[in-house]
């Protein structure tokens, strides 16, 4: 089938779909909430399914229920009446005392996965906006729309050859959608509902290899990625490697903050979006092997398994515009995205060799905890400041990291000490200036911090982020390593990769690990 029908028989089911007949909530018994605590959270309060919440009195109430959809017309949300405390901390000044009509009104759509702690939180485009979303044109389009029941769903080939992708309606019947190529680079995002059925299959022998209902905005993988591995000796490779990193980070003269790295917090939205995210997709097959076996040594994959959620397009947008506007106060000149890449999953044993970033697109990035777990020690950010110092950062989980990350070198050194360890890292620059590198700082670019005067260690050697180190001018920041470490070439990198490592600095991963 040519792409154009293709395209055009989704485009058919989708309209079918959304224009099924509507009941009202007179039919069935809607559940009333004064408090958040009383949604539904699972085992590990985490929000048990998705919601559509919406004032529970009023004339909002019953604008809204003479409008609301049931069944699967409500693509896996659970209508629930908001009033009291609850109304106030979601709607807020939301609320209209004599709306006109039911556009006057809030509505809200939560995400199943958010954690307990940041339901109060959705994002701005989780709200019924019908004057500034167009996809909002009346209540039940606002049901169907991406602010709600629609979502952006991937599907990964790992298995040895090009399979076909169906759509499956609610009788089983399926319609063919496109061929499912191999590799994370062919992934297939397609937009589609909660509740929609997909079908994955063998065209040679009809072999259904995958059957899958959309739960929510995500990824699944048909099989998984296997990393080759093979013994060598890394340390000349990672020598030479350290070597081309030093002489890259000379090579930016631009600066845009006093130690070139600071440490922050998300906004509470943006985090209970991407935990929601990370929640529901944490586990195979949303979850699957990141492929570095042709991607180098900079992830240690040959010993330790690294992992990857990969993010749908339009919810990594919206991330990414929402995450601009926290880096661009923080270096104060105007700045264009350029890249965000995540979530990568790390496991325990796991190392991240020092190094800068792709010098036209990340001058200036974060680092965002995600989620992390079982821990038996920090596992920091090592940053090295633009006097070369270097500096161990300990992050929680909504915990962020800006950097300069094609100047101030920075990595994870030290293996990771039991668990996992999930990180989204994002990406700007100056706006259309792919030369920014090369040119001197603007007046009013702060001035780096050189000279520190002495500094010594006072507090205990495996403490970070505490201020172990103490400097005689303070504005070093609490994050100084307490190694003392202040780099002058590539072999300075190295002896701090080789120093915190296993006892053999090589790799014998012929076998399983």
């Amino acid at each position: 089938m040519p792409a154009s029908k293709r395209i055009a028989s989704v485009a058919a089911i989708l309209a079918v779909l959304t224009n099924l007949p509507l009941q009202t909530a007179a039919e069935s018994n809607i559940q009333i909430i004064s408090s958040l605590t009383d949604l539904p959270f699972d085992e590990n309060d985490h929000l048990s399914s998705h919601i559509l919440a919406y004032p529970a009195s009023g004339p909002c109430a019953s604008l809204f229920e003479a409008q609301l959809p049931t069944g699967q017309n409500l693509h896996g949300h659970l209508p629930i009446g908001i009033e009291g405390d609850a109304a106030n901390i979601l709607f807020g000044d939301r609320l209209e005392s004599e709306p006109a009509d039911a556009t006057e009104c809030p509505a809200v759509c939560l995400d199943r996965g958010v954690d307990a702690s940041l339901v109060a939180y959705p994002l701005p485009s989780k709200y019924y906006d019908p004057k500034g979303n167009k996809e909002h044109s009346s209540f039940n389009s606002f049901v169907s729309s991406l602010s709600c029941g629609r979502a952006e769903f991937g599907f990964i080939n790992y298995s040895p050859k090009t399979l076909s992708l169906y759509w499956a309606d609610r009788s089983g019947k399926k319609t063919y959608l496109y061929p499912l190529e191999r590799m994370e680079k062919n992934t297939r995002f397609i937009h589609t509902y909660i509740g929609h059925r997909f079908i994955v299959e063998d065209p040679d022998t009809k072999e259904e290899l995958l059957d899958y209902t959309v739960e929510f905005p995500g990824v699944i993988g048909v099989s998984n990625h296997e990393n080759k591995h093979r013994h060598r000796d890394i340390r000349d490779e990672v020598r030479r490697t350290m070597g081309g990193e030093w002489s890259k980070h000379l090579q930016v003269k631009r600066t845009f903050s006093p130690l070139g790295f600071s440490k922050g917090r998300l906004p509470d939205d943006v985090f209970g979006s991407m935990r929601a995210f990370y929640y529901n997709n944490r586990n195979p097959p949303h979850r699957l092997m990141e492929e570095w076996d042709t991607k180098g040594l900079y992830v240690n994959w040959w010993e330790s398994d690294c992992n990857f959620i990969q993010i749908p397009w339009e919810l990594k947008a919206a991330w990414q515009v929402r995450l601009k506007d926290v880096v661009q106060e923080w270096v104060g000149v105007e700045i264009e995205q350029t890249d965000m890449y995540g979530i990568r999953q790390y496991e325990a044993g796991a190392r991240l060799l020092t190094h800068v970033d792709r010098i036209t697109t990340h001058a200036v990035s974060l680092i965002v905890n995600i989620a992390q777990g079982n821990l038996t020690s920090p596992w920091t950010v090592e940053v090295y400041d633009h006097a070369n110092r270097l500096h161990e950062v300990v992050m929680q989980p909504g915990d962020i990291v800006y950097y300069e990350s094609a100047k101030s070198l920075h990595g994870r050194n030290t293996p990771l000490a039991g668990g996992y360890y999930a990180n989204i890292f994002t990406h700007y620059r100056p706006i259309g200036d792919p030369q920014w590198y090369t040119k001197e700082n603007p007046e009013g670019t702060p001035e780096p911090l050189m000279d520190v005067g002495k500094c010594e260690l006072v507090g205990n050697p495996n403490a970070y982020s505490v201020g172990a180190v103490k400097c005689e001018n303070p504005a070093i920041g609490l994050h100084l390593s307490p190694k003392m470490v202040t780099a002058e070439s590539g072999d300075d990198l190295y002896q701090v990769w080789h120093s915190v490592g296993p006892e053999t600095a090589t790799s014998d991963a012929g076998g399983e690990l």
